[in-house]
């Protein structure tokens, strides 16, 4: 209901109540219990807002979720839960700096790699754990300001590259029904964020190194999908690094589209699709939230008429979709005739 609905107004009233109910969960509660608060609590931020509420609520249960996230005797699902929730909860309702950099602190302490001592790459047991730290991480980076985005870069840079190498293998997530991997390919975004804040590190040649073997990357221990997703995300975030070109994104929701022309952007959008699923484009439409941070404006009010007038028929859409069909055919059929061949 959370995730399909905009409920503000009814949760408002009932926020206290709620608030301690998540807060008992997460105390006394185990594994599924802790993940679903965790959950639940992330969504009632995002309905909440930004307002004096919705700080009110991530005030009150930042303790427990930082508890849960670095007690390790925890269930791992929990704590990827927490993970996702501190990042997600803490990009909507932190009020002040100290909040945002306490919270990246925690999370760098998850996913940062082991001394040297110790092998220098992340234990293989918690791949899916440390794949949400870094996506919360990487979130809260997007509204740092500039001038600590250039300590973080400072001091560290150099942790980033080695999860690159880690023997992390791709496991299901627990959060979305085992459906997707956990890629190494999303904590390069990070990274990209300090590029797109012209914050350039001049040391990047044994990055770029490590970019190319992955952009071609043909292991079979991994699924073919899977080898494809990593490529072709790696591909795109080397063309970045070497040319600053980005391939920019739209996408459409009701009559209404945005544009997605930066890393930081796509990061922030996923992160909200990852939480909502297929929730994402009614909050697009109806959550002010949302429609605040990508910077759509108020939400829009259509009458009946305008929305039927908007719709295609299934007349039109059999014409158009038969002549989309006819001229693929066509193209294909010249590339497919051996009188095309060039010698």
């Amino acid at each position: 209901a959370f995730s399909s609905k905009t409920l503000s107004e009814f949760l408002l009233e009932r926020r206290l109540m709620l608030t301690d109910s998540l807060e008992k969960c997460l105390k006394k509660g185990k594994g599924e219990e802790q993940a679903l608060a965790g959950t639940v609590l992330t969504l009632l931020c995002l309905q909440m807002g930004s307002g004096p509420e919705g700080e009110e609520v991530f005030r009150s249960l930042k303790p427990l979720l930082v508890s849960v996230l670095t007690d390790s005797t925890a269930s791992p699902g929990a704590r990827q839960s927490c993970a996702t929730a501190l990042g997600m909860c803490c990009y909507i309702a932190a009020a002040d700096l100290e909040d945002l950099v306490s919270c990246l602190s925690c999370l760098e302490g998850i996913f940062s790699p082991p001394s040297a001592g110790e092998g220098g790459s992340a234990p293989t047991q918690h791949g899916p754990l440390h794949c949400s730290a870094l996506q919360s991480w990487s979130l809260l980076l997007t509204i740092c300001p500039p001038s600590h985005i250039k300590s973080v870069l400072d001091n560290r840079w150099l942790k980033l590259p080695p999860l690159l190498s880690s023997s992390m293998i791709p496991q299901p997530c627990p959060g979305n029904g085992g459906r997707e991997q956990c890629l190494e390919p999303r904590p390069l975004q990070t990274s990209l964020v300090f590029w797109q804040e012209d914050l350039c590190h001049q040391d990047t040649e044994f990055l770029r190194a490590q970019l190319k073997v992955l952009a071609t990357e043909s292991n079979k221990y991994r699924a073919k999908t899977d080898r494809r997703k990593q490529r072709s995300i790696f591909r795109d975030i080397l063309r970045f690094i070497e040319s600053g070109e980005y391939q920019e994104e739209t996408i459409r929701f009701g009559l209404e589209c945005m544009y997605l022309d930066s890393w930081a952007r796509q990061r922030t959008y996923q992160a909200f699709k990852e939480v909502l699923g297929s929730g994402i484009r009614h909050h697009l439409q109806n959550n002010e939230l949302l429609r605040e941070i990508f910077g759509l404006g108020p939400p829009l009010v259509l009458d009946a008429a305008a929305l039927k007038a908007s719709k295609v028929s299934r007349f039109e859409k059999h014409l158009y979709n038969s002549a989309a069909f006819k001229a693929r055919t066509k193209a294909r059929s010249r590339v497919r005739d051996k009188r095309a061949d060039v010698l």
